[in-house]
């Protein structure tokens, strides 16, 4: 049996949102310098969103992010919504203007969920196959990711698994379709087995309007359904969870 030490939360919490995305620089940079020493990549997942955007914007201005050797650096992302890769609501954009076109990474290093595809399983099966030969995958294996980068959602999603979706539950994909039914977008994401290989995760969450949702996932019972982020809770001890003041005001 684990003990409760073992399954208590890592929440580091952050004077404010600048403090947070300075702190995931750091993160960043010392994962993919561990990485690099030892296995001479360092694979790394990131998310979209508001909360990340300041911190993508640091690591291409940040000596500490800027300096990194970024050609043996592969991008992936977590999740990404079904449109162009030049839309405004694309989470590969969102990278691309704050710190990919910045940065020294090799094109061919750089992994996008591939959306312009007619057909949105074809992506996933498509990123999924990428997945694959990037890490040299056999069979069923799993990649182990050196980093993904997490947000949370007021409703305790994570990536695109969403309350009620049936992407928190598979098992079977490396990457999976998600049909959103209340008018936004359609989504590929990243499975909670790929989550789970994982050798570091972190969770970033900003905003006073997720204080009482970080409370519930954090004090409660693990409730895949009602808060998809709790798939998460089978590795706790890998995740570093970075809070700004807001977002920890009801812990």
């Amino acid at each position: 049996m684990e003990t409760t030490a073992r399954r208590m939360p890592n929440v580091q919490v952050a004077g404010d949102s600048e403090t947070l995305a300075g702190q995931a620089v750091h993160i960043f940079a010392s994962a993919a310098h561990d990485a690099i020493g030892s296995r001479g990549r360092f694979h790394v997942a990131i998310s979209g969103g508001h909360t990340p955007k300041r911190f993508f914007e640091l690591l291409a201005a940040l000596p500490e992010g800027k300096s990194l050797p970024w050609e043996k650096v592969h991008m992936f992302w977590v999740d990404e919504r079904y449109v162009p890769p030049d839309s405004p609501d694309s989470n590969y954009k969102l990278a691309a203007d704050t710190f990919l076109n910045r940065v020294a990474i090799p094109p061919e290093n750089v992994h996008r969920i591939p959306t312009e595809h007619g057909d949105i399983r074809f992506a996933a099966d498509s990123y999924e196959t990428t997945i694959r030969e990037v890490f040299g995958l056999q069979n069923r294996e799993m990649p182990e990711f050196d980093l993904i980068i997490l947000g949370m959602g007021v409703d305790g999603h994570t990536g695109s698994l969403f309350p009620n979706s049936y992407a928190t539950f598979d098992v079977d994909d490396l990457a999976c379709v998600v049909y959103v039914l209340d008018g936004t977008l359609n989504r590929v994401t990243l499975t909670p087995p790929v989550l789970l290989a994982a050798r570091r995760l972190v969770v970033l969450v900003s905003g006073e309007e997720k204080a009482h949702t970080l409370r519930e996932v954090l004090a409660g019972e693990p409730d895949e359904v009602k808060y998809p982020i709790h798939v998460l809770w089978p590795v706790l001890d890998k995740i570093t969870w970075l809070v700004d003041r807001d977002a920890a005001g009801a812990l």
